[in-house]
């Protein structure tokens, strides 16, 4: 996906979420606000979710490996050309893609909504792997996120590589209550400014 005339400054591959597809809302959103950035912007689905798609029957994720290793086969194909890479994802996705950031054609990561721990299962940490990303990962997340919310993720002693965004009053989508004061819309146009800055 990209804008008519906007110029390319590189190529970003998203990933979505656990239990929502490719053309979820979010994530047709976000990847509107990606290419208007001048990203040309990659998306697929695992293929669990490709089953639901096809059966319209729910069925968990595969095992993490699994996805890591169809994700893999994108970032090869994607990886051909000299212009610079970057990896994104939803939640789910996202933290695929900050396990993958090692790839040599990999420049950065961007992930809405990480999901620190399982819902209603803080102690059950995903975290050990960040601690030796060397590439820049740049977390967006709600406030009072269910699997990452401020107060607990200020508690984690996270490295200097991985770059933390909070937007306020937000949940796992970064969608606020309206006696906030704020908009999804806005907290998304917020991330957009942000991730602009780091690709100029």
């Amino acid at each position: 996906m990209l804008i008519d005339g906007d110029p390319i400054v590189g190529k970003v591959i998203f990933a979505h979420g656990a239990g929502a597809p490719m053309d979820s809302e979010f994530m047709q959103d976000m990847a509107v606000r990606l290419a208007k950035l001048g990203l040309q912007v990659v998306r697929f689905e695992f293929p669990y979710m490709q089953t639901i798609r096809e059966t319209g029957k729910r069925r968990p994720p595969d095992r993490m490996p699994k996805l890591l290793e169809y994700f893999t086969q994108f970032i090869d194909e994607q990886a051909m050309d000299e212009q610079p890479l970057y990896l994104a994802g939803k939640s789910m996705g996202g933290r695929a893609a900050s396990m993958l950031l090692s790839h040599p054609a990999v420049s950065a990561g961007f992930v809405f909504g990480y999901p620190f721990h399982p819902r209603g299962k803080p102690d059950s940490l995903r975290v050990d792997h960040l601690k030796d990303l060397s590439k820049p990962l740049y977390i967006f997340q709600g406030e009072r996120d269910p699997m990452g919310s401020l107060p607990e993720v200020t508690e984690y002693n996270l490295p200097p590589s991985v770059h933390v965004h909070w937007f306020e009053d937000g949940d796992h989508d970064i969608k606020p209550r309206k006696a906030s004061g704020y908009t999804q819309i806005q907290h998304m146009d917020h991330i957009a400014q942000i991730i602009g800055k780091q690709l100029n």
